[in-house]
Parts: structure tokens; sequence; C-alpha cells
């Protein structure tokens, strides 16, 4: 069986998610990856038999600008409405990056990450 694979790498945001009040007022670059797989379709020049990766860049803005405490709710609200557009797809990898946390030290970034396989 072959599988397809649509990806975006590196989306840069910036928005006001974190735990802390004051994370949500100062607010953060955040870099997000997604990637998706799936049977592909004969009709291989049809956008509507694909996962478009404009429709993913629009679900990560969107979600990225609803200010949320934990990054798990942000990844979570991603994979949701990806399932939601693309039932077909077999599996999903939402990944998000804030960079350079607000912690002591010199942290180049954190990173929260959640899967999804069909059964």
């Amino acid at each position: 069986m072959y599988t397809q694979t649509v990806a975006l790498r590196d989306v840069k945001c910036f928005a006001l998610h974190g735990f802390y009040p004051e994370e949500q007022l100062i607010g953060c670059i955040f870099m997000v990856d997604i990637e998706v797989t799936f049977k592909p379709n004969d009709d291989t020049e049809n956008l509507d038999k694909t996962v478009n990766y404009e429709v993913l860049n629009h679900i990560i803005l969107k979600e990225m600008a609803n200010t949320q405490k934990l990054l798990e709710t942000v990844v979570k609200h991603i994979l949701d409405a990806v399932k939601k557009n693309y039932p077909f797809i077999l599996t999903a990898k939402v990944g998000i990056r804030k960079m350079n946390p607000p912690m002591p030290g010199q942290i180049g970034h954190s990173f929260v990450e959640l899967s999804y396989k069909t059964d």
C-alpha cells in the first residue's frame, strides 16, 4: 500500500500561549510542524482528493491565535481540526516549539507533540 505525506515545517507564529499571566501578556514566538499521511488517490491533480497544505496552515494560524494556557491544548485543537477536515487521514503529528521560553538558563525551545493514528 502506498501512503502519501503532506507536511508544513517551521510555521512561525507570534502567540500569547502560556500558563502564567505574564506569558499571556508579552507573548512569544512559536514554531509549528504538522505532518499527515493518507492513501493517495488516482486523481492526483484534484486538490479535493488530497490534503491541502494551505488548509493546514489556516488551521494552525487559527488555533495559534486562540490563547491557551497549555501547548497540549493547542496541539489537540489543531489535530482535531485536521481530522475533521480530512477524515481519510491515516496518521497525523503536530508539534509546537516555544522559542526561548521564559525560564532561567539559555533554552532554545520547549516542545510539545501529539500524534494520531487510525485504528
